[in-house]
């Protein structure tokens, strides 16, 4: 899929079939997040892959605003470094990568939670030196997706040419 298709089309996915992800479309997934622009190359990110069944239940339990994270696939816990100012940025690219790349391959995938997260930490058993940005759940859409139907705010609300408020379109 070309990359402004999948970012056109891409929508959040919430319900999964319980068709397994293959081990090689997780790792091309991954991959895209270990890829994701860094400043400073600084990279300060670590993705833990969740597969067992019993674990991604408990994430889908501590995650109130997605507990649909239990039907998932697998779920990629995203923590950064703490203390590191641009960790979020940098955290928050590697996601979209891996949202697209994982849209791309036919997977849904959803973002859940933001920022400091210690039930996922402590389940995870992630060092003081990190913490958790988000978790990303991931499978195959249970549903039918209609792909790019997207309700977006017009071009000339959103940008303007050289200053604020003149229409860029």
């Amino acid at each position: 899929m070309d990359v402004f298709d999948a970012v056109r089309t891409v929508l959040a996915v919430r319900r999964y079939t319980e068709r397994p992800v293959p081990a090689d479309v997780v790792r091309r997934i991954v991959e895209a997040g270990r890829l994701s622009a860094s400043a400073g190359n600084q990279q300060p990110w670590h993705f833990i892959v969740i597969s067992e069944r019993a674990t991604i239940a408990k994430v889908g339990e501590i995650m109130t605003t997605g507990p649909y994270a239990n039907e998932a696939s697998h779920v990629i816990a995203v923590m950064i470094v703490k203390d590191k100012r641009i960790a979020i940025s940098d955290g928050s690219r590697a996601i979209q990568n891996m949202i697209l790349t994982a849209w791309s391959e036919g997977v849904g995938s959803n973002w859940i939670g933001f920022g400091h997260m210690p039930a996922i930490e402590e389940l995870l058993g992630v060092p003081d030196t990190h913490q958790a940005l988000a978790v990303l759940a991931l499978g195959y859409p249970a549903e039918a997706v209609g792909r790019g139907r997207k309700k977006r705010k017009p071009m000339a609300e959103i940008a303007s040419r050289e200053r604020f408020g003149t229409p860029f379109a």
